[in-house]
C-alpha cells in the first residue's frame, strides 16, 4: 500500500532539493531518515519533514506499521510559482529578483518489490 505526503509552495528553490530526493529514492525508510538527519543542507530538513509526514499517514491507517517495513517508493521535486521582487541598480535601473518555490511529494510503499 502507498502513502503519500506533499509540501507545497516550500520557500527554498528545487535545485537545492532535488539531490536530496534522488539520494533518498528507493532506500528503506529508517536508512533514508538517518541520512537527511544527518546532511548538513536546508532541503533536508524539509525532505525528512514530508517525510516523516508520509510515515505519519501511514501510522493513521495503521499503527501497527513499523518503520523498518517501509521504502521510499518516490521523491518528486516539482518547480512552484516565482515571486518576482525589484532590486534597485545604478542609473535608476532595477533588476528583477526570482524568489523560487518547490512542491514536496514523497510516497512510501510497504513492498520493495513494487515499480518505482
Amino acid at each position: 500500500m502507498d502513502f503519500e505526503a506533499t509540501w507545497k509552495f516550500a520557500r527554498v528553490s528545487p535545485t537545492k532539493v532535488r539531490p536530496l530526493a534522488t539520494l533518498v529514492k528507493a532506500m528503506p525508510l529508517n536508512q533514508a531518515l538517518t541520512v537527511l538527519r544527518l546532511e548538513k543542507r536546508r532541503g533536508a530538513a524539509l525532505l525528512l519533514k514530508v517525510l516523516r509526514a508520509a510515515w505519519a499517514n501511514a501510522q493513521e491507517k495503521d499503527p501497527a506499521y513499523g518503520e523498518e517495513s517501509f521504502f521510499v517508493k518516490n521523491a518528486v521535486v516539482n518547480t512552484g510559482p516565482h515571486l518576482r521582487r525589484m532590486r534597485a541598480r545604478s542609473m535608476g535601473r532595477a533588476n528583477i529578483i526570482l524568489r523560487r518555490f518547490a512542491h514536496i511529494t514523497v510516497v512510501l510503499s510497504d513492498s520493495p518489490n513494487e515499480e518505482r
